[in-house]
């Protein structure tokens, strides 16, 4: 048997049906192949079906069946519409049984299966025909949500029952289910949010885009709101007012660099794209768009300040790399800002090597270099021989002077101290500045996304890199004995952090008991500073198999062979320093282990659990922005955003503080947010996503966050595809779910604020002002067609058609309405 399934090889088909196979039996046949060549030759015509349906025609009429495979069911579904345009009817199955199993239900039929080539069978009168062949070969893109969505979401998928919720009109509250409850003529899901006094909102689904989960401080901190009171207004006055001065702070930063002289970098060039080429590694979708963003921001005669956001290992050193060339070759030099003596040595031989057989100097400034090695590099910097400097703080030192720096590279900002941001800051006035994070902090997002910075975002992670397998595990001899042996078995090496100097002796000498037949290297940041490198140097090269070290090793060191490591007491370490540490593996093809070692449930705080718990969450590539949110939401707002601004967080919840901080920037720069009113759908008829479809709560809620969030049209249709891609056929409450968006699409922009169905009547309310085109109105009110009427109380009123004619009719008597209220 020949599953359909699977890609057929028909050229060997030897049996129909148990049949021995006819003389006529034709694969590939001269009409298929005419047919084939047929459509190819009409993609660039308008009519690009045109030759499809001529054949089905002339197949109708000799009486074949035709079958056109589609390897999804969004896809069979939109094929047998442009079908219904031709006059084609044609029925869908979802049928994965052999191809001489199928049933005939039409003479043509739409099918959902995978299938290499189409074929015909003229002795049994049977043509197939792919999707491909139709419409040509397609590249399947993965669509990425944007970040302050896509966190958005990520948080609802999180969410609890117990949990704290935000509603953009109510206030801070408690999330207690999705519950069912009788609306209309049938039931319906609905979120039940509880708040002070026990007092409960019922939250139509269609309307989720109205409440994020709750980000600010622990849930024991968040105050509850009264529903109707007035706690939530007052909250929200006193934090606007609040961000409307720290919103002139951020814009006078913002104009300064704006007005202020900047250098302007040549485009590409050859000796660029030649540079490019000798990259030995194909750049992934994002990277690509990222480099192009940077150099484009060069060529501006303003100072650049851009945000480059990716996880560990994503590329964003290439980044840098890229932007350095394009300025040494302009004639300016280059400063490299890092938090740590290794990671600058690692930079320096990363841009040695791409810089091999370049006219470019690098040198490096750190506590690596002696004195006079130090002196003879500020004396190059000062003159222009350096061209290139990787440094740790010891850059910012006032006696480090540029003969004409022309870019800053910040590599992980965040782990500089205050004084050395404000020395960064009075460099950044007048220069180009790339920052370079894994995991951002909270406050530079939102600057990026209020417009003050300039944000790319690498979520696209190389190809062949695969996911590191995070366990919590009790410290256990015999589990760190399996844990080594297997990574130095398989031609490995391991790194083992403890961050405790005092105890790391006692604690190397119990490895070398426990692990006698492997080498043991300690390195810490207490060492002297040749003792360091040379032991650093050493695990590089391969000469031992373990690396005992403190967090030393946290930011940005690159050793591919090292995929396993193992973190002692990992419960007393921070979500971005456990992010940080297991980035040090998995940077290579072969699977990756971290060990997150602790004495004893007994031994860990509430925070922790927390912190441990996130940490194995955030398993799959690209989790450096999950781990922003998450990691406000542990520690709180206090030393992420601020004193000064935690308790305006804590009081509204991080989505909506952000959302604020835009209206006030937006509105400072000039321009008027408009208020889009959020439809009100109150039509009898079930709309959900029933159990039966999707069992699982969160994701039922995810979903229905993306489909009240909808933006257009497109983005409800690629939702659609989805749902019936991953679950199936839609039920008829899953429809009508459909329908009710696609609905309030085309009443937002009306400034209707709600559908009801009163008396027999449609009745829509309308906001003032409205944007519906009077003209129109005036014209569907002296219509028979409608009979549309105006009440006093803004309210447009017209009677449903009679009888009823189920709930698909209803959504299509309202669709036509309000389309034919919309402006011309």
């Amino acid at each position: 048997e020949i599953d359909a399934r699977q890609p057929l090889l028909l050229e060997r088909l030897s049996v129909v049906d148990d049949r021995p196979a006819a003389a006529s039996l034709s694969i590939h046949s001269l009409a298929h192949d005419e047919l084939r060549r047929a459509l190819a030759r009409s993609r660039t015509r308008e009519r690009a079906l045109e030759p499809l349906i001529d054949r089905l025609a002339d197949w109708i009429g000799e009486n074949w069946r035709s079958v056109l495979i589609c390897p999804a069911l969004s896809g069979a579904e939109r094929l047998r519409a442009l079908l219904g345009e031709y006059g084609i009817e044609a029925s869908i199955a979802n049928d994965t049984r052999p191809a001489w199993r199928w049933s005939a239900r039409s003479r043509v039929e739409v099918r959902v299966g995978a299938l290499s080539e189409g074929f015909v069978l003229p002795g049994d009168g049977l043509a197939v025909i792919t999707e491909e062949e139709i419409f040509g070969p397609r590249q399947k893109r993965r669509r990425q949500t944007p970040w302050p969505d896509g966190a958005s979401v990520e948080g609802i998928a999180q969410l609890s029952v117990g949990d704290h919720l935000v509603h953009a009109d109510h206030g801070i509250g408690i999330y207690r289910g999705l519950v069912e409850l009788p609306v209309g003529r049938a039931k319906t899901e609905l979120l039940a949010i509880e708040y002070a006094g026990g007092d409960r909102l019922f939250l139509p689904v269609h309307r989720l885009n109205l409440v994020q989960r709750y980000a600010g401080a622990e849930d024991s901190a968040a105050r509850l709101d009264r529903l109707g009171g007035q706690t939530w207004e007052r909250a929200k006055r006193k934090v606007r007012s609040s961000l409307r001065s720290m919103a002139k702070e951020l814009l006078a930063v913002h104009a300064a660099r704006e007005i202020a002289p900047g250098f302007a970098f040549s485009p590409r060039d050859r000796y660029f794209e030649e540079f490019e080429a000798t990259f030995p590694f194909e750049e992934t979708t994002d990277q690509g768009a990222a480099i192009e963003d940077v150099l484009a921001d060069m060529q501006r005669p303003k100072p650049m300040d851009r945000l480059v956001c990716g996880d560990v290992g994503y590329g964003k050193t290439e980044i840098a790399i890229r932007a350095a060339f394009r300025s040494v070759m302009d004639g300016r030099q280059v400063a490299l800002l890092v938090p740590t003596t290794v990671l600058c040595q690692q930079h320096e031989e990363t841009f040695r090597k791409r810089f091999d057989g370049y006219p470019i100097r690098i040198e490096s400034l750190s506590r690596f270099r002696s004195d006079r090695e130090s002196r003879d590099v500020l004396e190059g910097l000062s003159s222009g021989a350096i061209d290139i400097v990787i440094g740790t703080h010891r850059l910012l030192q006032r006696k480090v002077n540029f003969r004409a720096l022309g870019l800053l590279i910040i590599d992980e900002e965040h782990r500089f101290g205050v004084a050395h941001k404000e020395r960064i800051k009075k460099l950044k006035q007048t220069i180009d500045v790339i920052t370079l994070t894994a995991t951002p902090i909270p406050r530079t997002l939102q600057m990026a996304f209020a417009g003050i910075r300039d944000l790319s975002i690498i979520n696209t992670p190389p190809a062949d890199r695969l996911a590191v397998r995070t366990q919590l595990c009790r410290f256990s001899e015999s589990l760190i004995r399996e844990a080594i042996l297997r990574e130095v078995r398989r031609g490995g090496q391991v790194f083992f952090v403890h961050n405790r100097v005092q105890r790391i002796g006692a604690l190397s000498e119990l490895l070398a008991r426990i692990v006698p037949e492997v080498k043991i290297l300690v390195a810490h940041g207490q060492m002297r500073e040749r003792e360091l490198e040379d032991r650093m140097i050493s695990f590089l090269k391969g000469d031992a198999d373990v690396l005992l070290c403190t967090t030393i090793i946290e930011s940005g060191l690159d050793i591919p062979r090292a995929n396993t490591i193992l973190i002692d007491r990992a419960h007393t370490l921070g979500l971005a320093q456990l992010y940080q540490l297991r980035g040090r593996v998995g940077r290579s093809h072969h699977r990756a282990y971290a060990y997150l070692l602790v004495p004893g449930p007994d031994a860990l705080t509430r925070e922790a659990e927390r912190r441990l718990e996130a940490i194995q969450d955030l398993t799959e590539l690209g989790s450096g922005f999950r781990l922003a949110n998450m990691d406000l939401e542990i520690r709180g707002a206090g030393d992420l955003l601020g004193r000064e601004q935690s308790g305006n967080l804590a009081a509204v919840g991080y989505d909506t503080y952000m959302e604020m901080l835009a209206e006030s920037v937006e509105e400072l720069r000039g321009g008027l947010r408009e208020v889009e009113v959020d439809p009100e759908i109150r039509l009898p008829v079930p709309a959900r996503l029933p159990e039966r479809y999707i069992e699982e709560v969160n994701q039922r809620l995810v979903l229905y966050k993306r489909l009240a969030s909808c933006s257009d049209e497109e983005e409800l249709q690629r939702i659609r595809d989805e749902l019936l891609d991953r679950y199936g056929a839609l039920p008829a409450e899953a429809q009508n779910l459909l329908d009710v968006i696609h609905i309030k699409l085309l009443a937002r922009p009306l400034g209707i604020t709600a559908v009801d169905v009163e008396r027999g009547e449609l009745a829509l309310s309308v906001a003032e002002p409205s944007r519906i085109d009077p003209r129109r109105l005036v014209e569907l009110v002296g219509s028979s067609d409608f009979g549309v009427r105006v009440s006093p109380e803004q309210k447009i009123f017209a009677p449903l058609p009679t009888p009823p004619n189920g709930d698909a009719a209803l959504f299509g008597f309202v669709r036509d309405l309000l389309t034919r209220l919309a402006p011309a």
